[in-house]
């Protein structure tokens, strides 16, 4: 079956179009140029050559099992549940040499390699190669996804013995169903003899962690942080015989986040030596040491080479860590974990004795065992706490858009962006101040009375703060009530000289974002919405609607009872009807202290909870810096289009990307 892109329904693999939204099954939307023709099989565009295809990572390995090699299986080989007579076989993998660039992978012709494998003089000592390859058919639902979903769903697919799920792919499958953001996910994966292909995310442009670890402005606390990551990777690797997965070193990838995570998994043998350099050195490795079982002292050894490959000075505590691991004081991954909380601690009372005069800091330094080539951590700034580090903005992005619906004949929504951005950026240090105003406005009192009412009033409030916001710092709670008393009154004395009455008195509700750099201040009168979205935190309603209902709940009465109301969505509040006696705006300020993405919603859009149904296929991924906000704005109009309709609907998009402030 085909998966909508746009709504996920499930469509016939003839179909052309969506049967229920209509979005096509054969073309896309370039992220770039917004070129609404390209195919969906297509690498690039065809009009701005973006790379806009379906891209994942193949490996090809070669597995046998233990009854055809004539061995019994050792009791440290990997054991997966239904998977009894499984290893990997230790013969070289020839099979790559039969498979050419832009050849497909599989009998279907779904993946196309993208790149070039080792020849098969190359493959002597490995028994798996990997490569990126091409969805052709990416809206396909492969076996894997839908044994995932059903096991998600609580549900046995009679079928799931019957694909013949290959060894590798279970390993995957185990680990992913536990949630672990560190393990690419599996996509697709099948086995034609001994040679099983599996299909998972791409990571290879992922930033390899030894690039950040010798960068000079990485803390050590960040460092800590990673070894700490690496720890409880080991942990959730160690029952499926995959740590040699930790012990590459280009194996260890970082999001965009800077969040350890891993390219791909590795399975070790009974007796694994670790790899602590790169793919080269690891042949020279395997030939010239025995045979040793895998213990964390392995760990210690990946540290050491990312200290060594990146030229960065070991600091005092992880010197003498390290030396307790290769001598085995250190044995479990309890008394490592308890041993980089212990440095962490330390090198945070450290940084608070910096602070005080010159006399205390000296005292502090003179209690960490140096290394050969000491590293004065405690002149560094860098070296605070991530966790208490402040942030500084790295990108603010935004995009807004307004659609009337499907049955109404005019638009009473309105809305305004004005961004300002300053950037400073020297070889060694980058500076992005950023200035916000997002404005959203939907208005009531009929044709030329709501689209008045919500013009006037993001007009009158933008022409404010253009005069009274010059700063960078926000404004206060004061000046930002002052803003919106001054909108209720300009829309106020419009009804009063038209001696507007009743109903035909026109108004407008408000939700207003103001951010300057990480700080940020919402204001809202009516029941138009602000929306958050973080990664640690999902998705968040910031506001809370002026309306009949929602003032019951606060009065005590049960959210079923207070919306049994025929009156509970009648606004309490808004802009113009009555004079600034009448209105109470919320204010609030937050801090964003993490990448995210934050929506401004008429209640067209957020009706019929639209956007807590649909956020994790609408919002999350738009997280992503590579995601076009522009593209993403028009989907959720589409999508609101599809299941509402019925009102006008105006969505802003806004993505406030941060890091550390190493210089605070």
């Amino acid at each position: 079956m085909l998966i909508c892109p746009q709504c996920k329904f499930e469509n016939p693999n003839s179909n052309k179009f969506c049967q229920s939204c209509g979005t096509s099954l054969t073309h896309k939307v370039c992220p770039e140029c917004s070129t609404d023709d390209v195919p969906v099989n297509a690498l690039r565009c065809h009009n701005c050559g973006t790379e806009c295809g379906t891209v994942f990572w193949a490996i090809i390995a070669k597995e046998t099992t233990a009854k055809a090699l004539g061995v019994e299986k050792d009791e440290g080989d990997v054991k997966v549940e239904g998977d009894e007579g499984a290893i990997f076989s230790s013969s070289p993998l020839s099979a790559s040499s039969e498979i050419t660039l832009g050849s497909y992978l599989d009998s279907q012709e779904r993946y196309q390699l993208l790149d070039p494998l080792p020849a098969q003089t190359e493959t002597a000592n490995i028994t798996d190669v990997g490569g990126r390859v091409l969805d052709c058919q990416p809206y396909q639902i492969s076996p894997i996804e839908a044994i995932l979903t059903s096991q998600q769903s609580d549900l046995l697919t009679p079928s799931v013995e019957a694909n013949g799920i290959p060894h590798l792919a279970k390993l995957y499958i185990a680990l992913q169903c536990q949630g672990q953001p560190g393990i690419p996910p599996i996509h697709d994966a099948w086995q034609e003899g001994d040679i099983q292909v599996v299909i998972i995310e791409d990571r290879s442009h992922w930033q390899p962690l030894l690039d950040l670890w010798q960068e000079e402005t990485t803390s050590s606390f960040k460092i800590l942080h990673w070894c700490y990551k690496m720890t409880q990777l080991w942990a959730l690797l160690e029952p499926v015989g995959c740590r040699q997965s930790l012990l590459d070193l280009s194996n260890l990838r970082l999001d965009e986040d800077q969040t350890l995570a891993l390219q791909r998994l590795y399975v070790e043998s009974s007796n694994s030596e670790p790899v602590t350099e790169s793919l080269e050195d690891a042949e020279a490795q395997i030939s010239g040491i025995p045979e040793q079982p895998l213990t964390i002292q392995a760990l210690g050894r990946v540290w050491q080479a990312l200290f060594r490959q990146s030229q960065r000075t070991q600091f005092g505590p992880v010197v003498q860590m390290l030396g307790d691991l290769e001598v085995g004081k250190i044995q479990t991954i309890a008394q490592l974990r308890s041993r980089l909380e212990e440095i962490s601690l330390e090198l945070e009372e450290l940084k608070t004795a910096t602070l005080p005069p010159i006399k205390e800091k000296n005292t502090a330094v003179s209690i960490i065992p140096q290394s050969d080539e000491p590293e004065d951590i405690i002149s560094k700034t860098d070296d605070m706490p991530t966790v208490v580090l402040a942030m500084q903005l790295s990108s603010l992005e935004d995009a807004g858009r307004t659609d009337v619906g499907r049955q109404r004949h005019h638009n009473e929504d309105y809305f305004g962006i004005e961004t300002k951005i300053h950037k400073l950026e020297l070889p060694k240090s980058r500076v992005l101040q950023g200035h916000g105003l997002y404005i959203l406005c939907d208005g009531m009192g009929g044709h030329a009375g709501g689209e008045i009412a919500s013009e006037l009033g993001v007009n009158t409030l933008r022409q404010y703060f253009q005069e009274h916001w010059i700063t960078n710092q926000l404004p206060t709670e004061d000046s930002i009530r002052e803003a919106l008393f001054l909108a209720n009154e300009a829309i106020y004395k419009l009804n009063q000289q038209d001696a507007r009455s009743g109903v035909g008195r026109m108004g407008t509700t408000l939700v207003m974002l103001l951010i300057q750099d990480t700080q940020a201040a919402v204001a809202h009168v009516g029941d138009s919405r602000l929306y958050r979205l973080t990664r640690k935190r999902g998705l968040e309603q910031v506001t809370v609607d002026h309306e009949v209902g929602q003032r019951e709940i606060t009065r005590g009465l049960e959210a079923s009872i207070a919306y049994a109301r025929p009156d509970a969505y009648q606004l309490t509040q808004a802009l113009g009807p009555r004079d600034e006696n009448s209105i109470n705006p919320d204010v609030g300020f937050f801090e964003i202290n993490e990448d995210t993405l934050l929506l401004l919603a008429s209640d067209g859009l957020s009706d019929n909870d639209l956007i807590e149904t649909h956020w994790q296929t609408h919002l999350e991924p738009l997280l992503s810096s590579g995601a076009n906000l522009e593209r993403g704005v028009t989907d959720l109009i589409e999508l609101a289009n599809q299941h509402n309709g019925h009102d006008n609907i105006t969505g802003i998009l806004v993505r406030a990307k941060v890091r550390p402030n190493l210089e605070s």
